[in-house]
């Protein structure tokens, strides 16, 4: 007895208790019997089924056997007793044409060719007929090209063919690059269910609360008639308590004045915020009480005096998580001995000395947009000045005068009315150079 495998021939292999035992390589035989089959349905030969695409009409022969042992979906059909068991024609509804043929050629040769025009449609016609690894390959193929032009889309795809892996990939994606994704026009056509779990992710990359706010608010004005009626239930989404006190005055609270639920949201906020800091700690921390994960403390060194006794310029921040200092591009120019506060993740700068006299004047840098604005100026010249933040106000205490005298004088910005106010004088003039302070920032994944 022989066989073939592939074109040589090979000896047959005796033991003590059979008859000659054919010895071939299983795949090879099995690679001749689909190459017969593919012929016989290349030449319409010995075909016992004719599948009809329902979209277009296009028809593609083939066997049922070999289609059953391929399909889950089509060996259910055919086995069965189902009515196209008997039938030598069957319609698949909802079918493209070209996707059949391809997907029926991929039964016979195992092989499949993948483009990015015509892969959704393979996609879809692959989960209805359980070409299971047909499926595996399409959503590796969407995954190497996802994009933020294509994320949500290709997230919405994987939900509605249950493509687990694909849509893990793809939301994890969305949530990395969600500051770049909501600029997009895909972004504007999620409707309100997609869009409020997107916006309960703890995997958001935002640098502050304020950008998911802001982002929910620009989905809603996108189409204003249709979608304020959104709002409480994407608000609900909002980590409010995470907000800055004049943020939710300035921005939020104009949204809430229709709708009782959110006007209940931001009472909640600001019951928040009225606690002491020892009081919410011993609060268990809610989904709207704690930061997304992406949203970490830092600390920023801002100038200084190096060992020399040169002044530095820069601006240095500590990420505890990458246990890194990053030096910014931005620097404090042109001041010296100067005071400065972190305020509603900006950075104040006021007072100072610029070679030539003691300054009165007030910066302020947005840690999120890295714009640098001035501030109206304090009522006094102040070097070496301590500042500190209480609720929303911003208090420069004491320091040096332009005569270098001690000052005992308190002021107080007003970020409302945006004033400087005088307060009562300290009984005693005091000097604190202590440029240390928390502040938020986005903690960037790697791609």
């Amino acid at each position: 007895m022989s066989s073939v495998n592939g074109n040589q021939e090979e000896s047959p292999t005796r033991d003590s208790t059979a008859g000659a035992i054919l010895d071939s390589s299983v795949g090879s035989h099995a690679d001749t019997l689909l190459k017969r089959m593919q012929h016989f349905v290349d030449n319409q030969q010995l075909c016992d089924v004719v599948l009809i695409a329902g979209i277009d009409g296009k028809r593609v022969s083939a066997h049922r056997l070999v289609l059953s042992a391929s399909s889950e979906y089509l060996l259910a059909m055919f086995a069965g007793s189902l009515r196209e068991s008997k039938e030598h024609e069957v319609t698949l509804g909802e079918v493209h044409g070209d996707a059949l043929q391809l997907l029926v050629q991929h039964c016979y040769t195992g092989s499949i060719e993948l483009h990015e025009d015509t892969v959704k449609t393979l996609l879809a016609t692959a989960k209805m007929l359980q070409l299971t690894s047909v499926v595996t390959a399409c959503c590796n193929f969407l995954a190497r090209r996802l994009h933020t032009s294509n994320c949500l889309g290709f997230a919405f795809l994987a939900e509605q063919y249950s493509c687990t892996e694909l849509l893990r990939m793809a939301q994890a994606y969305t949530c990395r690059h969600f500051m770049k994704v909501w600029h997009d026009q895909q972004f504007f056509q999620l409707n309100a269910n997609q869009l409020g779990k997107l916006l309960s992710s703890d995997e958001l990359h935002v640098k502050t609360e304020e950008d998911v706010f802001h982002t929910m608010m620009s989905w809603v004005r996108h189409d204003a008639p249709t979608r304020e009626q959104y709002i409480p239930e994407l608000l609900a989404k909002v980590r409010l308590p995470l907000l800055q006190p004049l943020f939710l005055v300035d921005h939020v609270e104009n949204v809430c004045n229709a709708s009782n639920e959110c006007q209940q949201l931001l009472f909640e906020a600001f019951k928040w915020h009225s606690l002491p800091p020892e009081r919410r700690s011993l609060i268990a921390a809610t989904e709207l009480t704690k930061p997304r994960k992406h949203i970490c403390c830092g600390l920023l060194a801002v100038g200084g005096t190096e060992r020399h006794n040169s002044n530095v310029t820069t601006i240095e921040s500590y990420c505890p998580h990458l246990k890194k200092w990053t030096t910014w591009k931005q620097a404090i120019k042109n001041r010296i001995y100067y005071g400065a506060a972190i305020k509603n993740n900006k950075l104040i700068v006021l007072g100072g000395y610029n070679g030539r006299q003691v300054l009165n004047s007030v910066e302020s840098l947005d840690l999120n947009t890295m714009a640098c604005v001035p501030l109206n100026p304090m009522g006094t010249a102040r070097c070496n000045v301590s500042v500190a933040v209480l609720s929303v106000y911003l208090y420069a205490v004491g320091g040096n005068g332009d005569d270098g005298s001690i000052l005992r004088t308190v002021e107080r910005w007003n970020p409302i009315t945006r004033t400087w106010s005088y307060l009562s004088s300290m009984c005693t003039g005091r000097v604190l150079e202590l440029r240390c302070w928390a502040f938020t920032f986005m903690l960037l994944a790697d791609p």
